[in-house]
This record gives C-alpha cells, structure tokens and sequence, in this order.
C-alpha cells in the first residue's frame, strides 16, 4: 500500500499538469497518507519509507521553483511530510534519521561536485542543490534539535567557505540564508559559528568592495551585501531569545558596524553610508530591548559612540530641522553614489537621501542608546579615540582644517545658530562630528517618542530622556566652547520636545493620555534637576520648566508634578549626601521661589482647582507626619494670596481676575467667606479648613464603616423598611447609608420646590458627608451598586441647581472641587451631570435664563410711568439670588475650562470663517445661527477633531452647554443685576472658542456682548461688592475685545492659512454677497469691520457706565484718555447700528444725549425706514416732531400702527408744540387706554392740563370714559377739576393768569362725571365730598377766632360732623389716616414736586438705591383748599429744638444713645439715606424756605421735606434767591454725615456715593421727568412765573455729560453745600423773623 502512495506521489510530480490544482491537491492527499500510514504503525514502516523518500524528496526538488520565495504546494507538502518522519522518528530510530538527513545533505554535495566537472558554467545551480537547503533549513527549525543543527550546519559552512565570496552564486545566497535561519534557533555552538560567518563575509565585502569595478560587480554580489546578509542579521536579532546571547550579538553587530565604518573611510570612491546603512535594521532590532539607563561597560558605550558618529559623518542621519524624515528609495547603483566631503553638512541642513526603513532603524536606535558619554575622566578632551575613527588618508582626516571648517559649521547648524562658528575654532574636526553625533542622536531620541526612555521590566512610570542630555553637562572640565554646545542641544532636545508635545495636543483617548504622560515626566525629571550641585543645571532645569509652563499650563494642575514640587524634592536635596548648608540653603530658597511661582500661576488660572489639589496635599502632608515638609509648605502657603482687586503677584488679565471666580474660590476653599471690593483670599488659612473639613467627614465614614463592620451589621427591622432597603441580611453599610442620603438629598429638593427656605449648615453637611461616602466608595476595591452611586453623585450635582440660592451653590462648588480634585476621573461625570442642570436651568427658567420675570428692576417698577408695559407682581423667590447663583457656577465652570488645555486646528478657523459672516453684531439674528453652525459642529465633531482638550468628552459637554445658552436672546434675564452674569457666561464662551494664538474670533465675542450692552441697567445690592464685581466682569470683556490684533492682520492670517484648503474661491469673493440676516452686503469685509468699531466704541460705554457705578468718588475720568470719535464717524456708527437692529440704534440717543449727530442722523434713518420700525415706542421722537405737525407729514399716518410708549412719553405729545394734531391726539389715548385708569391716576394734574389743548375733544373723551370705568379716577378727577375750578387773583404775586374757555370747561366737565356714576357710585360720590366740604368748611369757622380757642373750636366742630359708614365695609377693616385740611394755600404746587419726588423714589427702588424719599399725598379740593397726608410719626426740626438747647447729634445721641451704639448708628443711617435721596431731589426742584419748621424727623431718624411752595426758578423774598446752595447741608447735618469734620469720614463718602449714584440713576431718565413739569407749565403755578424753568431743569441733568462728569459734578454739589453760610444765614433769619429754631 505504502509503495503505490509512493508511486502515485512520483507520477504526480513528473505529470505534465504537474501544475494544475487539481494534481497538487491529490499530492498532498497522497503525501498527508504516507505520514498517517507509518505514524500509526508506529515506527514499523519508517525504514521502508525513508529509502524510497530520497528519492521522491529529490525529484520534488528538482520540479520545485527555486527562482521564487514560494516554490510551490507540492515543495511545502513534501517538507512538511520530511518534517514530521523526523521528528517522529527522532525518538524511535535516531540512526535512520541521522542516514536519511546525511543522505540529503550528502547530495547537496555530490550535485555541486558534479556541476564543478561539467561543462555548465561555474555559477549555475540546480534547482535540487537550491530547494534542498531550503528544505533542510526549514526541517532545522521545525525540529529544533542542536544535534540537527550539528549535522547540517558544518555542511552549509563548508560549502559556502569554498565557494568564491567575491563572485557568489544563488547558491551562495540561499546558504546564508539558510544558516542565518538556524542561528536564530539560540543554540551557543551554532549561533557564534553562524555570527562569526557573517560578520566576516559582510566585511570582506566591504573590503572587497574597492578593489573591484563597479561596472564588473555581478549582481549576486550587490544582493549578497545589501539583501541577504543584512536580512540574515535582521533575522537573526529579530528572533533571538536569550538574553545572554543577545547581549553578545549586540556587541558583536556594533562591533562589525565599527569596522564597517573604519573600513568605509579607506574607500574614498565610495559612500560609507551604502554599506553602514544595511546593517541598521538589525541594530535596531537588537536594540529595542535595551534599556538605555542601564549600566554597561564602558567598551559596550564606546560601540555606540562609534556608531553614531559613523552615522553622521555618512550623512544616514535624517535632518536636524525636519521632523518628518523622508522615505527615498536608495539606489542599488553604487555609481549613484558620489563623494562623501559635504555629507555632515548635508545631514544637518540638506535633504535626506537613504531609504525610509533606515531612518525608522535609527530612530529606533536612538531610542535604546544610551547617553555616548564614555566613563573616562577626560572623555571628551582627549581626541586618540576619536581621531581612532577616522582614516589617516581619508580627506576627513583630522588634519584636513577645511573639512573641519564644514563639520564645524553643520555642528551649528544643527544647534539652530546657538552657537556661532566662529566660537568654535578650539574645536577641532572629529570633535565637531562627534558633537554633533551627540545633537543628532538627542535631537531623534525626542522627536520620536517625546523623550521618554524604553521602560524598565521593573517599573512602569515614564522616564525622560532628559536624565540622558543632562548626562553630557556634568562632566567637569569642558572647554567653555564644548559646554555651550551641550547646553545647546539640551535647547535643541527641549524643543523637539515641545514641538512633539505641540502637534499632539490635539489628540485624544489613549494618545492624549500618553501626551500627558510625557509632559508630565519632563516636569518632574526637571523639578528634581532643580537641587543638582552644579548651578548651571540648576538654571538651566529652571528655565525649562517655566518654558514649560507657559506653553502647556495644563502641566500646572498636574498630581505628580505638585508632588514632586511639594514632596518629593525633599528627598532630592543633598543635605544627606552633601555636608555643604550653603548649597542645601541655596536649593531650598530656589525651590520656595519655584513653588511659590508654580501655585501663584495656578491660582490665577483657576482657583478652585488649585485649592482642591493642595487640600489634598494638605490631607496627605498630615498622614506624612514629616515636620520639615510641614514647615515649609505651611510657610509657603502662608505668603500666597488672591484678591479682588489688582494682584500684583501676576500680570496681566488672568481667570483669578474675574469676580465670579474669585467667589467660586471662596466658595471652593469651604470657608465663609463673603466676598466684596478689596476681599483677600488666603491661601493657607482656607486650604488648612477645607482640608481639615475634608478630613473630618471622611473619618466619620470610616468611623460609622468600621463600627458597622466589628458589630457585624445592624438589625434593620423597621429601619430598613423604612429607608426602603430590601430585607435581605446581606445589606451592606454603604447601601444604608447610601439610601439614606439620596432620600434625604431628595427632602431638601422638594422643600426648595415649595419656597421653604432650607437650613443652610445642614445641606451643606449632609452633602459634605454625602461626598465622603461617594469618595470612599471610589477608593474601595469593593465597586457594588453603581446605580446607586449614579443616583448619589446626580444628587450632588443637581441639587444646588434646583435650590438655586447663593449658599446652596456655594455648598455645590465645594463638593465638585472635592470630587474632580480627590478623583479625576469623576470629572466627565460630575461635568455632563452640570451640564444637564444647566440646560435644565434654561428649561425652567431660572436664575440667568428666568426671562418671564420681568417684574424686577427698572423694567418693571417704572411701568408704566417711565418705561412702557404694565407692571407685575413681585416674585415668591429673590431673583438676585438665582443670578448671583448662577454667576458661582459660570466662574466654577471658568475654573474647569482654564485648568485644561484648549487648542485650536486651522480647521476651527475654516469652520468659523462661514460663522463670522452671519454673526456679525446682532443677538437676536446672531443666536440661531450660532445655535444651528454649533450643531453641525456637534455632529461633526466625531469625524473633524477641533479642539483638543485633556478629554475631548468635556469639552463638547461644555461646547452643548454654550450651544444650549447662546440658542435663543430671549430667554436670558431682563433684570439690571444680570449684567455681571451675563458677561462671565461671554467670558466662558470666549474662553471655549480661543486659539493659542491672539486671532482669536473677535466677530463672534463681539456679537455676543453687543446684545448685552443695549438693554441693561445699573442695579445696586446690599452686597457693597457686587457692582465692581459687575463693572469688572464688563471691563474684562472689554479687555478682550480692545486687545484683538487689527481685522486686516487676523484677516490675512486667515487667508493665508487657509490658502490650498480649497477655500481659495470663497476668500477672493468677499464683495457683493447676500447676507442671511443683513441681506445685500456689498462689501463684506468693509461692513464687518464698522460693525466691529461700533461694538468697541458699545462695549467701553457700558464698561465705564459701570465703572462709575461701582466707584462714583474716584473723580478721574478714563475717557479723557481715549480718541474722540468723529461727528462723521458718529453718523457712521448709526447707520451701521440701524442696519443691524433699528432697536440698537434708537437706544444710542439714551446713551449718548449730547451727541447731536446722533440725533439728527437717526432721525432720517428713522423716516426713511418707518414701515420696519413700528414696533419700537423709543423711535417716536425721531418722527413725532413740532415740524412734522407743522407740514402735516405722512408719517404720522403710522402712528395707529406704532406700539404703545409709556404714559410721560405719551403726554409729551399734548404740549402746545403738537397742537392737538388728530392722529397725535389718537395714538396718547390709545396709549392711555391700553393702561388700566388707576395707572394713569398719578398724572392727573397732566391730564386736566391737556384740556387746555383738547380742540378735537379726545381727551375730555378719554377723562370721561376713565371714569365710568373707575370711581377712583373719578373722584380724584372731580377733586382735581375742583382745585383747578377758580384760579387765584391774577394780581396776586407770581401767578400766570389762566384762560376763561379753560375754566370754563372745568364744571361741565365735572357735572358730566357726575351724570355718568350710577346710583350707587353717586351716592357714595355724595356722602364723600359732603364730608370733606363739612371737615373743610371748619377752617373759615375758626379763622376768626383767636388762636387760644381754636383748639376746643376744632373739637366742636368736629363733633357736629356725622360719618356714615358704608354697610357693604368691612367695620373691622379701618385704616386711620391722619390728615391736614388746608385752607388759604394752593396745593398743586405741591402736587407736582410731590409728583417728581415720587417718581424718583421709584427710579431710586427700581436700580435698589437705598435711598430714602416720602412723597406725602396731597389732594386738592378746590380753590385755594386740599387734603395733605401727615407723614407719621414725625416731628419738625423747630419742634426737636423747642426741647432741647442742641443740635441734630445732641438730639440723636439723646433719642437713640451715644455714638458708636447699634440704635445711633442705625438712626445715623436712617438720616443719611434720606438725607441722599432729598439731596438730589432738591437739587433738581430746587425748592426753597428750608428752614427747620419744613423739615421733619422720624422716629428712625429718617429726614422728609415738606412745603414746596417755593420750587425751580422761585424763592421768598421776592425771589431774592438767598438760599444758594442745591440743598440743604447744614452744620448740625453735616455733624452726623461727617464725624472727621473735613469730608474723610467713611458716613461722608458713603453720603456722597449714593448721592452721586441717586442723580445717575435720575439722569437715566430726564426725558419722563420733564415731560411731567413741562405739561403743568401753563396751569398757572407760581413756580412758572419767572425765567426758564424747563429749560434749567434741563440743565440741572446735565445731559451734555458723561457719567463719570455728572458724578464729579454732584461730588462737588456736596462740598459746596457742605455748611454753607446761606444756609445757616436763612435759619437765623427764620429765627428773628419767625421763632423758628435753627
């Protein structure tokens, strides 16, 4: 059976379809049958089959493919049969094996003799010779017996020594192959046998190489060097496993690369590099296990050495500049080779010309070569060795000075010029080289992985290969010339560091990690550098490290750099190995100053961040129990601070800048800490108490854990029904505590939900221990109930959010800081959950986006008197709490997005390139467009990496929260405080979208602040702090904006980058383009640039508006400073705002009042653009002129259309200059009735005053149906109507006569009311007005009488008087209010001084100046009589003096005890707000005859002015105007304002800030107020009687000033008033005069 296999096998292979599949697939079923056959008989049949095998193995051969790698199907199944009968037979007949392998090795022999005695040619082998060393070498392998290997090896040694090495054959060339197979087997004998063989068959070559013609060289011999052998050697390293043996190959490969190297130089016609350059793969190979740290023999060194220097001198190195190394094929031709005298040059600044799979060898050799510093002393001074390796003939030899002159000048070219040639004419040639050797290999050994080491089989950590360059620089002795060169390419390595570092900044995942890695293990390596010996190293460390911080400050918030900063440089300092106090001194203080530099920088970056890292530091010094630690990080810590204000430990504008940074920091460090104007945070002292907080509740953790663990558990029972735990025994104490938590976390939810206020001290330790647990859990191997734990940290999370209060954030950012520092990883996490809250803040509307809250600040207390709208109720919640809130948030955020690296591709700024074109100014256009461009990029972001960030997950959770912010103007807060939150969340943003360059997208910041500066207000809190915080948040967007490079510069910058990424196109075409929100622009670039000056010129008003605020005594005026903008460019900056948002455009007026170009430029945009604007009530003025009533102009035909204005700028349009124009009249009374009648009540006496004008009767319409709609209307109409009815004798002084027609009118207007109540409002009109003529009518009874009786009269009289109650009422419900019936004196005066004071006190509440007014009500009833409210629980001045000798400070101290007491002080505030808030009334009403009788006192000390009969332009005595101060400031005031007597005690300033602050807050609006007086001008007052009221009215605004102006100008009001003379002088006249006491 076995000889028909063997016969069927042979005449498959002799068969002419030898070839077909179908024929090879049958040998190997034939060949697989003859193995199964004698393997299962066990060894019986083996000596039958290997006879009749020789043969069948022979013609195999003989029919196989030698010419290819791949012999065919029939070859492998026939070794494979061979393969497997000797190892099987191996054990069972050794002997027949031994004959069968000889048998074939034998022929290999016989054949080869033959072929020498026939007439073939000499070189011509047979395919049985080639494929029977193939089989054998693969038979060796498989079997993997030394006593296999014995037995052929010698055979294939012998053959290839005879053969001739200088003209070798194929057969050659599979031979080495063949041995170089069996010597990668590892067995000692044939391994050195194999090596020894090759080594010197490759440097015969070399050798042989210059003795021979190219031209004659047969192409086996080039093969044979450059292919074979150094494949052998490759092989040979590549599959080597014994480590001793590999350590021998390494030395013997570079020991050959040596003499190649030296062989190379005698051979001046060829290049060294064509035969060095083959054998690097196999030294790279052999090198990559080799740690270059480790310890070797100083021969092992000088083997690298010699390589290297090789290397360059043979120009193999890639170029020094060029990080990407070039992959040119090399050609095989040596005559394309030329001389080598210009390679090291060529190497340094030339192209790189050797094959790509060289330059990855070298590189990898770089990797496992270790510093080339050989152990002797004088190493580098002593130049036999070197000179060694060059040859005596070469034209490089060392005598050669111009060869030195070009080794010389590649040296500094590769050192980047940092040193000069000329600097190095001590050193000589082969010292050059070898210098350069040196900048070569650090240069590669960076660039390829970093700088970090192989790693050691005994530790993971990265190592830098700084500890490699550093080596060079502490050898003693070097010439200076050879020191600057090292300390050059220590430069040139750092650089290729950075630029490693830089180009993988923008990676992620596992290669973002191992950037991080690397960055990190410099920092380290040169933080323990800094305490070496030698001071130029000390430098040197230094100055690297600060060059890494400030290229990657990512680094500075780095764990193992702060605690090798902190910690391990302990152990670095020499005070155990160096007896030497002076050098430990030195390092220390060099130390302190790093650290103290590294926390500063860090802290101005990002606080909070900071703080939790050294409260960990903190926590692990503790555990450390090391005093000399403690003292000098306590000593450290202790000198490091951050304030509010300027800091002057860093320049520039920093994170640590921003307001709601610094309270997020305070906040972070878990101190109470209320920050306001000059607030420090210590470093130490809040770290030390965070720390120890931290710490505390973690004890009490492991206290409860470790008490539940030696009890054995609880027995829940009840209690674990209760807590909602399974009963079960296996409850775990996490999972009690656990439930517990989340249940009582969820309780402090829903009572937020309901407006019950929490208690502060309990949420935030619950949550502190909450956080503990979690933490605790985190160190536990244990990881059970991840739900649980999700739910856990959620609740930490969100829970601030859903309280959203000032203390309930401040807990919030304490614990994140917690998590994200005591556990990194948490950091995603904790920031996607915040994220969620935000958007869920926007959702509800809350804090920042609580948009339908429109009942806060001047937007809503002033409607709609001043501003229109109807009002709305107060809210349940502070809405300053939420916006505050929210400002803590947005500066923890500011903190996370600082602490990590942002970087920017050009891609970013092609993505953006199409953005800027469509958000050019406006909010309202501008955040659709952002919202849908950030989406695209969202769902991009997977394919286009954008930004780099140390986890790209954070980052696009923080590019949805921006996205979620920036989608939509309306739903961010209306209310004036949030200003400074609104600000800090464009901070964020421009934070999120800056590049490390300044081109940043200045288009974009701009558009997001342009929107916040048109419609924001000034607002003051109890928080003193709060309005710099406001000013500064502003001022810092400004910061940005003003320092942005020129649109011309970032533009071409743009372009030009942008250049070949096919965006060409786009960049030409820039004119002439449909705008999607401006429309046709014809020159883009030209419109976006004046949209760009005018958000400057927006954003610095805004920013010094609030400046002034927020310090109203600092008299320097920053605006003198700046350029003054053209009345041209003015016009310029209106267009461009009109054609933005015709809304930004008719608030500029407001802003800017003096500014007539604006006025008169807006005016004809208005009328030119009237059908686009009738939603905007601010654009009437500009329209609804004297002229336009004059020409009877079509515009006015919009005015059914135009939306409502507010109630003064209504009535403006019944002054004399409208004259009553019908479609003016139309659009007052739509305006008026669109307001319910008890909202326009308050103007009144306005009303009646139009009547003057009502020719059209419109307005004794509107009266009339106000009234059925009202009694209240009515009644104080009728009243009004009464005072107005028979006006004084025109005789009398200071009275305008009024018209008869006017007067006329009055009683039939009132009888028409009258006739319209129905019978119930008519008998409660009658009983009403009976009983005020009755009370009224008592003052002509007892004017005749003397003025003892008149007291007992009034009471008789007031007996006789019967008052009905109404029977609907409630009797219980009965308010008394005490009231004056005044005869004899006109009352309306008072009414319209009472008016403006009223509406100031509304202005001063609505900005929440604490300022203090009163207006008193007064009723006029008729002619000459009215109804005054008596302030309560008041006294006049003259009557405080009738009991007491002293003055004002005598009278407080008397009422409310000694100064300094909580109630004086209290009264003394009392009388300061209000003496503020009458102060600035008074100096715009001017009202006269102050003396003591009209001031009152209240029993808080509160002062109220009453009595206006003298106001504006009139004053007593004949209008002698003696009285000249604005207002009254007494000396007995100016006791309680000013203790210090001089204007420089704190109750002055404070007086005169909220004095300056109250008239900026009226100046805003001036318009509303003149409005109200200008409308009474023709009543008839006597406070119209002279001069120019209105118009010095008008003046008293100033509007020609700016804030900072109208501030100094009221400062110095104050100071003129301070005391003045008139003003006493006016009291002793009242005194002698009248009694009055002064």
């Amino acid at each position: 059976m076995l000889a028909v296999l063997l016969h069927a096998a042979e005449a498959c292979i002799i068969s002419p379809w030898k070839k077909l599949k179908m024929c090879e697939d049958l040998f190997k079923t034939l060949v697989h049958a003859i193995g199964q056959i004698t393997v299962c008989r066990g060894g019986q049949l083996l000596r039958v089959l290997l006879i009749p095998l020789k043969p069948l193995v022979l013609i195999t051969c003989a029919q196989a493919d030698m010419s290819s790698n791949n012999p065919g199907a029939m070859f492998e199944a026939i070794t494979k049969l061979s393969c497997e009968l000797v190892e099987f037979g191996w054990c069972k007949d050794r002997a027949l094996v031994d004959t069968f392998i000889m048998g074939l090795a034998a022929c290999v022999r016989e054949r080869n003799d033959y072929e020498e005695s026939g007439e073939k040619e000499k070189h011509a082998v047979s395919a049985v010779q080639h494929n029977l060393i193939r089989l054998l070498a693969d038979l060796s392998v498989s079997v993997n017996k030394w006593e296999l290997v014995d037995m052929i090896l010698p055979l294939f040694i012998e053959s290839l020594e005879e053969g001739d090495a200088s003209a070798p054959s194929s057969l050659r060339l599979r031979l080495l192959d063949a041995v170089s197979r069996m010597a990668c087997l590892g067995f000692e004998k044939s391994y050195r046998e194999t090596i020894v063989l090759m080594t010197r068959s490759y440097l015969d070559k070399v050798k042989n190489m210059g003795n021979a013609d190219v031209n004659t060289l047969v192409p086996e011999a080039v093969t044979e060097r450059m292919e074979t052998l150094p494949a052998g050697f490759l092989l040979v390293a590549s599959r080597l496993t014994s480590s001793k043996l590999r350590g021998d190959y390494r030395h013997r490969l570079l020991s050959l690369c040596s003499d190649v190297g030296l062989a190379s130089e005698s051979r001046s016609g060829r290049c060294g590099a064509d035969f060095l350059g083959p054998l690097l793969p196999a030294v790279a190979e052999i090198c990559s296990d080799f740690h270059p740290a480790v310890s070797m023999e100083p021969s092992l060194l000088k083997l690298f050495r010699n390589l290297w220097f090789y290397i360059v001198l043979f120009g193999l190195a890639p170029p020094a500049q060029q990080n990407h190394l070039s992959s040119k094929k090399m050609s095989n031709s040596l005559s394309s080779v030329g001389s080598t005298t210009a390679i090291p040059l060529q190497a340094v600044t030339g192209p790189y010309m050797w094959s790509g799979q060289w330059s990855g060898a070298i590189q990898r050799i770089a990797q496992g070569t270790p510093p080339l510093v050989v152990s002797s002393v004088k190493w580098l001074e002593d130049e036999l060795e070197l000179n060694a390796l060059h040859n005596p003939g070469s034209r490089r030899g060392g005598s050669n000075e111009k060869a030195a002159i070009g080794q010389r000048s590649a040296l500094s070219a590769a050192l980047g010029g940092r040193v000069e040639v000329a600097a190095m004419s001590t050193i000589s040639g082969v010292k050059a080289t070898y210098l350069l050797a040196v900048a070569v290999l650090e240069t590669i050994r960076f660039s390829c992985n970093g700088g970090i080491l192989p790693a050691e089989s005994n530790s993971n950590a990265p190592r830098s290969a700084f500890s490699c360059v550093f080596e060079y620089l502490l050898t003693p002795n070097l010439m200076p010339s050879v020191f600057q060169c090292l300390k050059a390419i220590v430069y040139v390595a750092f650089e290729t560091a950075v630029q490693w570092l830089e180009e993988r900044s923008f990676d992620t995942g596992n290669e973002a990690e191992k950037m991080e890695q690397v960055l990190s293990a410099h920092s380290c390596f040169l933080i323990r550098n800094m305490s070496k010996r030698d001071e130029n190293i000390r430098d040197i460390s230094v100055n690297l490290l600060t060059q890494l911080k400030e290229k990657f400050p990512q680094v500075l918030w780095n764990y193992s750099c702060l605690d090798s900063l902190l910690f391990s440089v302990h152990d670095e300092l020499p005070s155990a190995q160096v007896n030497d106090p002076a050098l430990v001194a030195t390092v220390r203080s060099l130390y302190q100053k790093n650290v103290r530099e590294w926390i500063t920088t860090a802290l101005s970056f990002a606080p909070c961040t900071t703080q939790g890292l050294l409260q960990e530091f903190l926590c692990k010094l503790n555990a450390l129990q090391r005093a000399q630690h403690s003292s000098d990080i306590v000593s450290l810590l202790s000198e490091i601070r951050i304030c509010t204000g300027k800091n002057d430990c860093w320049s520039g504008i920093r994170t640590a800048n921003v307001p709601a940074v610094i309270e997020a920091s305070a906040a972070a460090s878990g101190g109470k800490n209320k920050v306001s104007e000059g607030f420090i945070l210590e470093v130490l002292s809040t770290a030390v108490l965070s720390a120890t907080t931290k710490c505390n509740h973690a004890a009490e953790i492991a206290g409860m854990r470790r008490l539940y663990n030696n009890i054995g558990g609880f027995n829940l029972g009840m209690m674990g029904t209760g807590l909602g735990l399974p009963q079960s025994q296996g409850v775990s104490f996490n999972e009690i505590l656990l439930t517990k938590f989340i249940q009582i976390l969820q309780q402090f939810v829903g009572t937020a939900e309901k407006g019950v206020a929490l208690d502060k001290s309990l949420f935030r330790e619950t949550c502190s221990q909450a956080t503990a647990l979690l933490l605790s859990h985190m160190d536990s191997e244990s990881r059970l109930n991840i739900e649980g734990f999700s739910q856990l940290l959620r609740l930490l999370c969100w829970c601030p959010a859903y309280i959203s209060t000032p203390d309930a954030m401040e807990t919030g950012i304490f614990i994140w800081t917690w998590l994200v520092t005591s556990v990194p990883s948490l950091g995603p996490l904790v920031l996607a959950e915040l994220v969620d809250a935000w958007l869920w803040t926007i959702d509800t509307k809350r804090g920042l986006f609580s948009s339908e809250m429109r009942y806060s600040g001047p937007a809503a207390k002033l409607r709609p008197h001043l501003i229109p709208g109807e009002p709305e109720p107060q809210p349940e919640k502070n809405v300053v709490d939420g916006l505050i809130a929210h400002r803590l948030w947005l500066g923890f955020l500011l903190i996370a997005m600082s602490a990590v690296k942002t970087m920017v591709y050009d891609l970013l700024l092609m993505y953006f390139l199409d953005v800027q074109r469509v958000m050019e100014m406006h909010m309202y256009q501008l955040y659709s467009i952002w919202h849908d461009t950030t989406e695209a990029y969202l769902k991009t972001n997977r394919l286009v990496l954008v930004i780099r960030h140390d986890n790209m997950e954070q980052l696009l959770l923080l590019g949805r929260m921006l996205q979620g912010t920036m989608k939509s103007p309306s739903h961010f807060s209306q209310h004036p405080a949030a200003t400074g939150t609104f600000f800090t969340a464009i901070l964020l943003g421009l934070k999120f979208c800056s590049r490390k360059s300044q081109s940043n997208l200045s288009i974009l910041k701009w558009g997001f602040s342009f929107w916040k500066t048109v419609f924001f207000e000034w607002y003051e809190t109890n928080d003193k702090g709060f309005s710099q915080s406001e000013a500064q948040s502003v001022t810092l967007v400004v910061h940005h904006l003003l320092n942005e490079k020129t649109d011309s510069s970032s533009t071409a910058s743009t372009d030009s980058s942008l250049k070949g990424k096919g965006n060409d196109n786009e960049l030409s075409n820039m004119t002439d383009l449909y705008h999607p929100v401006w429309g046709h622009v014809d020159d883009y670039a030209f419109a976006r640039e004046k949209r760009k000056q005018l958000l400057a010129v927006l954003c610095q008003h805004e920013a010094d508006r609030l400046e002034v605020w927020a310090q109203p005594l600092n008299t320097k005026d920053s605006t003198s400073f700046r350029t003054k903008v053209s009345s041209d460019k003015w016009v310029e900056h209106v267009r461009t705002a009109f054609s933005v948002d015709p809304r930004i455009a008719c608030c500029l007026p407001s802003r800017f009042p003096a500014n007539s170009s604006i006025t008169a430029e807006l005016a004809q945009l208005v009328q030119a653009n009237i059908l686009n604007i009738r939603t905007i009530p601010q654009a009437l003025p500009f329209f609804v002129t004297p002229k336009a009533i004059e020409e009877n102009s079509v515009l006015l035909q919009q005015l059914p259309h135009w939306a409502a204005c507010s109630i003064t700028q209504a009535l403006e349009f019944l002054t004399p200059p409208f004259k009553g124009h019908p479609r003016v009249m139309a659009y007052v009374l739509r305006v008026l009735e669109s307001y319910p009648p008890e909202r326009v009540t308050f103007f009144m006496p306005q009303l009646i005053q139009a009547l003057r004008y009502d020719e059209g009767k419109l307005v004794e319409a509107y009266l009339l149906g106000a009234a059925r709609r009202s009694n209240v209307f009515a009644h104080i109409l009728i009243w009004q109507l009464q005072g107005e009815s028979c006006a004084p004798e025109s005789g009398k002084d200071g009275v305008i006569p009024t018209s008869n027609s006017f007067l006329a009118m009055l009683p039939i207007l009132r009888q028409k009311i009258i006739d319209g109540f129905t019978p119930e409002a008519r008998d409660m009109f009658q009983r009403e007005f009976d009983f005020f003529d009755k009370v009224t009518s008592i003052s002509g009874v007892l004017f005749p009488l003397p003025k003892e009786e008149r007291r007992a009269g009034i009471r008789r009289e007031l007996e006789k008087i019967t008052v009905e109650v109404d029977k609907d009422g409630d009797p219980n419900d009965v308010k008394p209010q005490a009231c004056i019936f005044k005869v004899g004196d006109d009352c309306r005066q008072d009414v319209l001084a009472l008016q403006v004071i009223a509406l100031l006190r509304d202005v001063f509440e609505a900005v929440g100046i604490n300022l203090y007014l009163f207006p008193y009500g007064v009723l006029p009833t008729g002619p000459e009589r009215g109804i005054i409210e008596v302030v309560p629980n008041t006294r006049s001045r003259n009557q405080m003096g009738e009991l007491t000798d002293g003055g004002l400070l005598e009278i407080f101290q008397q009422d409310y005890g000694p100064v300094g007491s909580p109630a004086f002080e209290a009264a003394r505030e009392m009388f300061m707000i209000s003496s503020a808030g009458y102060a600035v009334a008074s100096l715009l009403l001017q009202p006269k005859d102050r003396h003591n009788g009209n001031l009152l006192f209240d029993n808080k000390g509160r002062l109220v002015h009453i009595d206006f009969g003298f106001i504006l332009e009139t004053s007593p005595g004949g209008n002698m105007r003696f009285e000249s101060a604005d207002f009254k400031l007494s000396h007995e005031m100016t006791q309680l304002l000013d203790p210090s007597g001089v204007m420089k005690s704190d109750t002055w300033n404070q007086f005169v800030s909220l004095c300056v602050k109250g008239y900026l807050a009226a100046r805003r609006h001036m318009n509303g107020i003149l409005t109200t007086v200008l409308l009474m001008v023709d009543s008839g007052l006597p406070c119209f009687s002279r001069g120019d009221p209105i118009g010095n009215l008008r003046k008293r605004f100033h509007p020609e000033m700016n804030e900072r102006e109208a501030a100094n100008f009221m400062i110095r009001t104050c100071m003129d008033a301070y005391n003045k003379w008139t003003t006493a002088g006016y009291d002793l006249i009242q005194y002698l005069q009248q009694g009055i006491e002064k």
